[in-house]
């Protein structure tokens, strides 16, 4: 029988198949963070009951991290007290623990892959939705509830039904300051918010394929924002490359064991998707976003949709979010002014993204009308930065660099979009309040950001 490379990881993991009901799937890493994880522990903790694979399990605070004044007390009270609690549980149940003052500290799913924590043909899960990003590696990633962050450290294993497969197939070239996330947001912004529920996607073709590992897992990172259960990339060689002296990745002769394993992670010619989309790499341009969902999205040329067509619920989301936005159907957003602009996250937070961002601002100043929140992915970035001399280059233009954690991509930090204000934002979802009550999200690539940051406004990037 044909196999997709989804298939291949997924039945290989299967420990149990229930008659009508979910499979049970055994879990190769369970990544843990602070948010989601202290109910899962307080519920180990009422049943007598330890971490099952504490060596399979790695805790990372990121989310109510502080990116400034780092030698301070974290000032919001909820999130010192879910910091601590996470270092608390760590220490208890022996699971290894990347807190504040550790250099590898940083986003969890930028942390993940970067030590080699994460590797081809794993199964991963986190209590965040974007665990989808270590997709990017070829392995089957997925977010999960608190209910089942307990499941799996009690047992290494979780309850899940098995999703449809989708296949995305992108050929081609991409153009001119077109990047990986432009890419990803033209992709939902065909297929909708909505397009992907149910499935489990795998993303190819020449486009994909010339992507760079940061690029694959920006793409593999949103593909939940589709709806889809998450997404993934065969490895290849950039794959294995990557890998190879990461901290946590096999050594020697189980090295080449490895490697020769994973080479068979591909999907066989002639297996069967439940559904196939394909594009042209050509048509993309640099994206951005006019709504309060990702799929409300448009090239930077275009203007804001008119809604025609639209019925019923369909109808009032859109006007909704357009006067949420405070935009006009059939409105070019180039030249909308903009206060403020975040280069982070764990969709663009990587060192990619800061090459990309520091070589459009050289040579430039940053406008006396924005705040920028420069924030790198993990610590080990923050080096990297430094160590290539864009630290230099930025604060030249007139940036700060901050320390390393999810900052403004969601209000759980000092770091929040105040109301009415409009942020050209790098990070993934811009839901009504995501980046603090009131705000307005713009998503976009690094370079959108960079063009922004400098002229004030919505700049075509091309421009520049």
């Amino acid at each position: 029988m044909k196999k997709t490379v989804f298939d291949k990881i997924w039945d290989s993991h299967v420990v149990k198949r229930i008659e009508g009901g979910p499979e049970v799937l055994y879990i190769d890493r369970h990544l843990v963070h602070e948010v989601t994880s202290p109910q899962a522990f307080a519920g180990l903790d009422r049943r007598g009951i330890k971490v099952a694979r504490p060596e399979r399990t790695f805790a990372v605070c990121d989310h109510n991290v502080p990116t400034l004044n780092r030698h301070l007390p974290i000032v919001e009270e909820q999130s010192r007290i879910q910091v601590e609690t996470l270092a608390r549980n760590a220490a208890g149940h022996g699971v290894t623990y990347f807190g504040l003052g550790n250099p590898k500290q940083g986003v969890v799913h930028v942390v993940g892959p970067e030590l080699g924590i994460t590797l081809p043909g794993m199964t991963i899960v986190c209590g965040d939705s974007h665990t989808s990003t270590h997709g990017a590696y070829g392995s089957i990633a997925f977010g999960i509830g608190t209910s089942e962050v307990e499941m799996t450290l009690a047992s290494q294993c979780i309850m899940q039904p098995k999703p449809q497969k989708m296949l995305i197939e992108i050929n081609g070239r991409l153009g001119k300051c077109v990047t990986a996330k432009d890419l990803v947001l033209y992709i939902v912004y065909k297929l909708t918010a909505g397009g992907g529920t149910g499935y489990f996607i795998e993303f190819a073709g020449s486009a994909v394929r010339e992507l760079t590992m940061e690029g694959r897992m920006t793409v593999c990172n949103m593909s939940i924002e589709m709806g889809a259960r998450g997404g993934l990339i065969a490895p290849d060689e950039k794959t294995f490359e990557y890998f190879y002296g990461r901290e946590y990745a096999p050594k020697g002769a189980e090295w080449d064991k490895a490697v020769a394993r994973w080479k068979t992670l591909k999907t066989d010619e002639g297996a069967l998707f439940d559904k196939t989309c394909t594009f042209d790499a050509a048509d993309v341009e640099p994206m951005i976003t006019y709504g309060t969902n990702p799929g409300m999205g448009m090239k930077i040329t275009g203007t804001v949709p008119t809604g025609d067509g639209l019925a019923g619920t369909d109808r009032i989301t859109f006007d909704k979010a357009l006067h949420y936005m405070g935009f006009q159907a059939g409105q070019s957003l180039i030249g909308h002014p903009v206060q403020y602009v975040f280069l982070g996250s764990c969709t663009n937070g990587r060192i990619e993204d800061f090459r990309t961002f520091a070589a459009f601002v050289k040579g430039k100043k940053k406008h006396p009308d924005v705040t920028a929140w420069l924030v790198p992915g993990s610590g080990s970035v923050e080096k990297q930065i430094c160590a290539e001399g864009l630290d230099k280059t930025l604060e030249a233009a007139g940036f700060e660099l901050r320390r390393p954690g999810c900052s403004a991509c969601l209000a759980m930090n000092e770091d929040k979009i105040p109301a009415g204000k409009y942020a050209v934002s790098t990070s993934n979802r811009n839901f009504e309040g995501r980046q603090g009550p009131g705000s307005r999200t713009l998503l976009a690539g690094a370079p959108v950001a960079a063009a922004a940051a400098i002229t004030g406004k919505v700049t075509d990037p091309r421009t520049l």
